[in-house]
């Protein structure tokens, strides 16, 4: 994640020499930096999901939606949701355009409006479509917009990660900092818990079942968001990931939100 693209290539790994004469900042930058080297060059993607909000009571209900995204060299990624299922929100679908500096760009489409509705970059902590990911984690997490620092390295579930800090520039974020566990073998993204602008934790998100496509790229089947102010949860189950399909930039503007089937 890239919150919805949260996967990192096997190849080159970072010199244990190289991150061991740094500071903590620029240790930290560099694992975050690598992350990102390795999931350049996947072109394009398409994944079905399966969208699961539980409530405190345990009550859970299930939306349907596709992801289409598409790479953009020296910029950030653009990135349509669409929802299939159910009938309340059939239709839905949501287009944004992330960008290395300054604030990203999104619209949501309602069906039974019928109009394109331009997400202000102040609403940008409000939760997505009433799940516990907010509008601003379903962007693609690009580096340039947090600074990092490295805390330590721990084994989680069984792998050696590294443990760094990240705190978004953006003033609007509704987040004070991150702390993201990273595992050393892959640099994927395994944990991140997410603290609000007071630095009380707001959230977990673990991510679990990564499978390589090309014999490159890494995608997670499960991301599991769980709020602990509010005792509400959110799963995001993934399948049918396509890559390289020929999508191109005729497919991500405002016009298509609403054509899209």
């Amino acid at each position: 994640m890239k919150l919805l693209k949260t996967i990192f290539t096997t190849s080159l790994l970072i010199p244990a020499l190289a991150l061991a004469n740094v500071s903590p900042e620029q240790k930290g930058l560099e694992i975050a930096a690598e992350g990102d080297r390795r999931d350049t060059g996947f072109g394009d993607t398409t994944s079905s999901l399966v969208m699961e909000l539980k409530n405190r009571n345990g009550d859970i209900s299930v939306r349907q939606l596709r992801t289409l995204t598409l790479e953009v060299i020296n910029d950030g990624d653009k990135i349509m949701s669409v929802f299939d299922k159910p009938t309340d929100v059939k239709g839905t679908s949501m287009l944004t355009f992330s960008h290395k500096q300054g604030n990203d760009d999104q619209w949501l489409y309602l069906p039974a409006l019928k109009r394109v509705k331009r997400i202000n970059s102040s609403n940008k902590s409000g939760p997505f479509m009433g799940s516990e990911f907010a509008y601003e984690d379903i962007s693609s997490q690009e580096v340039e917009k947090y600074s990092y620092r490295w805390l330590r390295d721990e084994q989680l579930n069984g792998q050696d990660c590294f443990v760094i800090e990240r705190y978004p520039l953006d003033k609007k974020s509704g987040y004070n900092r991150q702390m993201v566990w990273i595992d050393k073998a892959e640099y994927r993204m395994q944990k991140v818990d997410f603290y609000d602008r007071k630095d009380s934790l707001l959230k977990t998100l673990l991510v679990s079942g990564y499978q390589q496509y090309l014999g490159k790229f890494w995608r997670a089947e499960e991301m599991e968001m769980t709020n602990h102010q509010n005792g509400k949860s959110s799963r995001l189950v993934s399948s049918n990931y396509q890559f390289q399909t020929g999508l191109n930039e005729r497919d991500f503007n405002k016009n298509s939100l609403k054509r899209v089937r």
